[in-house]
């Protein structure tokens, strides 16, 4: 299990991270429209799943934002902002921030998102919501990069991702 913080107290994450090599599960998420979205969608392509508890706090909307610039810049790439919002509050965001190379999914509908991949927090405050990390995913639905952030009030390693799909 990692070794996960919030504000510095240890938080329990159920599971294991996705690990790398492994296959990655299929999902099944709501965009902002209400429509599913499934892992499949985006088969042949790179896929960035950048997961994170909230977009109403400042670290999580930053990741999108950022993911979203990068997003324009990776070729056959897919990025999927992934969080427990629901579709109307993200779709909110997506508009009022411009954000229209990535896409938003909830997965307010699939509690088997957050614990096959392993990122359900177990307690604390944050109780029930996503902890931030990033998979990446080959065309081929292989992991390749994962990413559990540890102190989940710090961005995730953006370098690392883009290196990875230059």
């Amino acid at each position: 299990m990692a070794n996960v913080t919030f504000k510095g107290q240890p938080i329990r994450l159920f599971g294991e991270l996705i690990q790398i090599n492994d296959y990655a599960p299929n999902f099944h998420l709501v965009r902002n429209d209400l429509s599913d979205y499934y892992l499949d969608y985006a088969k042949g392509k790179n896929v960035v799943l950048n997961i994170f508890p909230s977009l109403d706090t400042s670290v999580c909307a930053t990741s999108v934002r950022h993911f979203n610039k990068i997003a324009a810049q990776l070729p056959n790439t897919v990025v999927l902002a992934i969080s427990k919002d629901l579709p109307f509050a993200q779709g909110r965001f997506c508009t009022t921030e411009g954000i229209d190379n990535v896409i938003a999914l909830s997965d307010f509908r699939s509690p088997e998102f957050a614990t096959e991949y392993g990122l359900l927090i177990e307690d604390g405050p944050l109780r029930g919501l996503l902890a931030r990390a990033v998979v990446v995913i080959n065309p081929d639905g292989k992991v390749i990069y994962t990413e559990i952030v540890t102190e989940i009030t710090t961005e995730p390693n953006y370098n690392a991702v883009i290196e990875l799909l230059k």
